[in-house]
């Protein structure tokens, strides 16, 4: 599977050259007008942390993410200031093990959700301020005990480990604020600070990812990617030179508590750093490293290190767009002898009115982690599954986009799981998806 998924990967890279090739004039044109910081009559349209780069390179947090990537969003502004809205919703049914192989599946009716707020403003000729707001209904939605999620692990829900489900998001799951000054048209210095946050660690959160907007599970290996993407107590640090930018984090490591609508104590007892780099339009690269202070809070006295490579690739044409993401991350626990290791693919071919998705997730995993009995401490599972799905919007015409999707997941534990698990053990879920219309300025 992994020698396959690598296979994929290539071809679909190679399929896309020549149209990259063909749209690359027009594509640049277009981010060069969209970059360009407005002063007089328009609409302030630059990056929210940059007054030199395209508004769609934003991501989750200072991330970053292919400049050709869509934005679906709702704005509002004039030349020296915008108001940016958006969001996702999932209605839907999701049973984990449709033929009952095992004794860990289970089904439930809930509605995955966040929703964004941004507000940008010029600050004399050089400066630019951001303030962000991000929240989830999840504790209401989706409930306190999270989502079933086959082989999922993270966080805990009435003092346990949770296992098999996908925790749910904190209310607030973003507060942040940060300034940017323009040194030249090649340089920027940032200070981003959130209560809570996000630090300069891992790709963008798989939720703001265009390459995982039709899915609504995190992926099996979020808590070796993405997971400090609600971190209460942030501070970075980041300088741009052209294309390449270099940040650095101060925060607290600790994983948000089973209390939903609580602001958590700021211990800033962890730090970061991270490197981006976006060669086109078409590319996105970083690699990050987190050194974690006890971030599991059943885990007292276990830190960890963090290390998290990904590239993501973004083609749009009039009617398509085609975006990949391949993530590895690693988890090196302190008193565990091996490495944990992860690796996601997932790729998203979106068309004006239907989508095409599919994610493949390597990752091992400990008995620990999977509240599995073993007699070897330290004995790590190696974990395979696949997901396939497909969306088609039944609006439209409408300012908001509502998508009738099903999606399907083949998961493969090796054998010493099978007695749990099942052999192949299938998801399955139908939605109703609810976002923002794509943004037409690009």
């Amino acid at each position: 599977m992994k020698r396959l998924s690598v296979l994929a990967l290539a071809g679909l890279i190679a399929l896309q050259v020549s149209a990259q090739q063909h749209h690359q004039h027009t594509d640049t044109s277009r981010l060069k007008e969209q970059s360009a910081p407005s002063d007089g009559e328009g609409m302030l349209m630059s990056h929210a942390y940059s007054l030199n780069l395209p508004m769609s390179r934003n991501s989750s947090g200072t991330a970053w993410q292919p400049d050709i990537s869509p934005m679906y969003m709702y704005m509002r502004g004039n030349a020296r200031h915008n108001w940016m809205i958006h969001g996702n919703v999932f209605l839907r049914y999701n049973n984990q093990d449709v033929f009952n192989k095992g004794s860990r599946g289970a089904s439930k009716v809930d509605a995955p959700n966040w929703f964004m707020g941004m507000y940008n403003r010029r600050i004399g000729s050089a400066g630019l301020f951001n303030a962000t707001a991000m929240i989830s209904f999840d504790p209401l939605t989706v409930r306190q005990s999270g989502y079933p999620l086959l082989f999922q692990s993270g966080e805990t829900y009435n003092g346990e480990k949770l296992v098999d489900r996908q925790h749910p998001h904190d209310l607030f799951s973003g507060l942040s604020v940060a300034y940017t000054h323009m040194l030249s048209k090649d340089v920027d210095v940032t200070i981003y600070a959130g209560y809570p946050g996000e630090p300069a660690l891992g790709p963008a959160a798989f939720m703001h990812r265009i390459s995982s907007i039709n899915n609504p599970n995190a992926p099996l290996g979020h808590h070796w990617q993405d997971a400090t993407h609600i971190t209460y107590g942030v501070g970075t640090l980041g300088f741009r030179y052209k294309k390449l930018k270099l940040e650095g984090s101060l925060f607290s490591g600790r994983e948000p508590d089973e209390n939903r609508y609580n602001f958590e104590s700021a211990a800033f007892d962890s730090y970061s750093y991270r490197i981006l780099l976006n060669p086109t339009p078409h590319w996105a690269f970083q690699f990050s490293q987190g050194f974690l202070n006890e971030p599991e809070r059943l885990e007292p006295g276990i830190d960890q290190v963090r290390t998290t490579v990904s590239i993501m690739n973004s083609a749009s044409m009039r009617t398509m767009n085609w975006t990949h993401t391949l993530v590895w991350g690693m988890n090196d626990k302190t008193l565990h002898e091996a490495n944990e290791n992860s690796v996601l693919y997932e790729t998203n071919l979106q068309f004006l009115r239907q989508a095409l998705y599919a994610r493949y997730e390597f990752i091992k995993k400990s008995a620990e982690d999977l509240a599995i009995t073993s007699s070897h401490d330290g004995q790590l599972y190696t974990i395979n599954a696949f997901t396939l799905g497909y969306n088609h919007n039944i609006s439209p015409a409408a300012p908001l986009d509502v998508l009738l999707g099903v999606q399907a997941t083949l998961n493969f534990p090796p054998s010493a799981l099978k007695a749990v698990y099942g052999s192949v053990p299938v998801g399955a879920q139908v939605y109703l998806q609810l976002r923002p219309r794509r943004h037409q300025h690009f």
